[in-house]
């Protein structure tokens, strides 16, 4: 994606001098992209398909160079400037620029986490008969213990393969035997309606894609990993060789592959299923999990509770992290995955203050799965601002250095931020009417 620059750093013995071979970067990368597609975005892509059936199947092609460059670029910066995403846009922007953008972050990130701890919820209750709010607490609780007393590692292993079971979504799509040239039309010819609910879809199919919360959390991520290798300073952190940005260029276009793979799925199997029978509104994880029917029959439930479940034990926990970093960074504290909750009391304390919130959120009688699709409206809205200052601040070499974005990064990146807005800005012109 960018032209080849010089290697900074390349006498460092701590800084890979590979990037790893190919079949490790295709197993985390299934494993991660199957995890992207939280509970959040498992909701608002089956109601995609049952409200639209296979005519919304363009939107997975369209959003899939979107998803790898908002990746990639998020993961950029904290690799080649050694700070998380407010941290640099705190260094960068005033004040005025910084703090509407970290309260409309951390608000969407306890929206997110509210939505998906309910969507949890419901896909429990499909196999326990226990109300949602009490499984919204039980799940919560053990989530937030395992943060503070654990660490995210070890909730990642333990639930990063139940994410796999996203895709049954591909079995049911070909078992429901749908019409080739059907499929074929809805993939490559895009078929728009300007009205508000077909617009609200796309803004919560972008929000959900493109959720802020995966660049704060992956330009930490990055952050996190070279503190794991010993760089614990800032001048130890900045620059990045040549073969760390091939292994992040892989990487994340490997993970955001197999990521739109499920949603394209989703929306295809719940299109095939649900769209045809004339089920065109999902109220409940029981209607979503009947699109799984063509593969499971009426072990359908299992299937989707565990893909849910799955996900959204590896997502929460982004989220209320991702909801502390905002914070923390915004106002000029640290807070770090490192550090024991006794060094970041400010960081920990916001982590489980933000789960409490999200689990009250719960209790105020909102639909579990039409808050799904919500949450990535929310979202969809927070996207366009935050994309423009990454590509500004990508493309600054007071930031980068060398490492400037490329023509094809650029090209990638800013039809991306123009698309973003355009369709926020056409959704509220809607509204507006």
């Amino acid at each position: 994606m960018d032209q080849p620059r010089p290697k900074p750093d390349t006498d460092d013995p701590t800084r890979p001098r590979e990037g790893g071979s190919f079949l490790h970067a295709l197993g985390t990368g299934v494993i991660t992209g199957a995890a992207d597609d939280d509970p959040s975005a498992i909701g608002t892509y089956a109601s995609a398909g049952a409200r639209y059936g296979l005519a919304f199947l363009w939107i997975a092609p369209v959003v899939l160079p979107m998803m790898v460059v908002v990746v990639y670029v998020s993961a950029k910066l904290g690799q080649v400037y050694g700070k998380g995403l407010f941290a640099i846009v705190r260094d960068r922007y005033p004040r005025w620029i910084l703090y509407p953008l970290v309260l409309g972050a951390f608000t969407g990130n306890v929206i997110e986490a509210a939505a998906n701890l309910g969507g949890i919820g419901a896909a429990l209750n499909l196999l326990v008969p226990v109300p949602i709010p009490i499984i919204v607490v039980a799940a919560a609780a053990a989530i937030l213990g395992l943060q503070i007393f654990g660490s995210y590692a070890l909730l990642r292993d333990i639930f990063r393969w139940l994410a796999l079971a996203l895709f049954a979504y591909v079995a049911a799509a070909i078992l429901a035997k749908p019409d080739p040239a059907e499929i074929l039309r809805g993939t490559l010819v895009p078929q728009i309606r300007f009205d508000a609910d077909f617009l609200s879809m796309i803004v919560a199919c972008i929000g959900t894609s493109l959720s802020a919360y995966i660049y704060t959390w992956q330009s930490n991520q990055e952050v996190e990993e070279e503190i794991a290798l010993g760089r614990h300073t800032l001048r130890q952190r900045k620059g990045a060789t040549d073969a760390e940005l091939r292994k992040t260029r892989r990487d994340v276009v490997i993970g955001m592959l197999f990521s739109n793979m499920i949603l394209y799925f989703i929306i295809l199997s719940t299109g095939a299923t649900l769209h045809q029978a004339g089920q065109t509104e999902i109220e409940s994880a029981a209607q979503a999990a009947a699109a799984l029917e063509p593969l499971a029959g009426a072990g359908a439930k299992y299937l989707f509770a565990l893909g849910v479940v799955g996900v959204g034990f590896l997502a929460v926990p982004v989220m209320t992290t991702g909801a502390a970093y905002d914070l923390v960074q915004g106002i000029g504290r640290k807070g770090s995955l490192h550090a024991r909750p006794s060094e970041a009391k400010l960081f920990y304390g916001t982590i489980a203050a933000v789960t409490v919130v999200a689990v009250g959120l719960n209790f105020l009688g909102f639909n579990p799965m039409r808050a799904l699709v919500w949450s990535g409206i929310v979202q969809g809205f927070s996207v366009p601002p935050l994309l423009l200052l990454m590509m500004l601040m990508t493309n600054d070499r007071a930031v980068m250095g060398g490492r400037v974005n490329g023509r094809l990064t650029n090209g990638l990146g800013w039809i991306t931020t123009a698309a973003t807005f355009l369709a926020t800005a056409c959704l509220v012109v809607t509204w507006v009417l």
